[in-house]
């Protein structure tokens, strides 16, 4: 079965290339021109991957990433224009999993949806984690923290995975995003600030401990039975 994916922007013109592009590499795929639509075919198609805008009337790409994160965990993809930083990181929180700036190039934006489609099926197949405080549940796609479920987007889990498999090792800038992000995101560390400092708030649990600890110009380190410690700057 060709893995299936979602187009969504209300600029025909964009829809039009990107489905030619995937179209040509065997993909099963769909568009959208609103996001209201662009929901109904995500609910009753689930897509493997989701492409949206994040500048649309109505529903915006940011608010579409939020309904969708709600009953899926299929990778999500934003675009956006040069100028839209905020909304870049507003996306993110909302469950997006990457963002290709426009203009942007098809082949890197193939290259993308290849990277997270290989990923995703590495969710449902491993055992749980159990380690210090944690049990993360890798075909549930669910974390408890001292036994109380706490919630993650998609990359919050991917990493909140890779720590836990490498508790108590340093973790560099480049090894977490190319883990999680793949190798074109290597150089990109703000997504490591958005998501690190969204994870901590999440991760503080009862006993406000903090779980990731922040190694100065190299990385961060995983505790899983927590600190007292008050985190680096990130």
């Amino acid at each position: 079965m060709p893995e299936r994916v979602l187009i969504v922007d209300d600029e025909t013109q964009i829809t039009r290339v990107l489905r030619a592009a995937l179209s040509a590499q065997h993909y099963d795929v769909r568009t959208a021109n609103e996001p209201e639509e662009a929901l109904r075919i995500f609910e009753e198609w689930q897509p493997d991957l989701m492409i949206t805008d994040l500048m649309m009337p109505g529903m915006s790409g940011v608010e579409l990433c939020r309904a969708a994160r709600k009953y899926s965990h299929a990778p999500i993809l934003v675009l956006s224009v040069r100028d839209q930083e905020r909304s870049k990181i507003e996306a993110l929180d909302a469950g997006a999993d990457d963002y290709v700036t426009k203009p942007f190039s098809i082949q890197e934006l193939l290259a993308r949806v290849r990277a997270h489609l290989r990923r995703a099926p590495e969710r449902v197949t491993d055992a749980p984690v159990e380690v210090g405080d944690f049990v993360v549940d890798v075909a549930a796609h669910s974390v408890t923290l001292c036994g109380k479920p706490i919630h993650l987007t998609p990359k919050e889990f991917d990493l909140l995975l890779l720590f836990a498999r490498n508790a108590g090792k340093v973790l560099t800038h480049r090894a977490l995003l190319t883990a999680v992000w793949g190798a074109q995101s290597a150089h990109q560390p703000e997504y490591l600030r958005v998501f690190i400092g969204q994870m901590r708030k999440k991760l503080k649990g009862d006993c406000d401990r903090e779980y990731i600890q922040t190694e100065p110009w190299v990385g961060y380190r995983f505790l899983p039975e927590g600190g007292v410690e008050e985190p680096a700057p990130l």
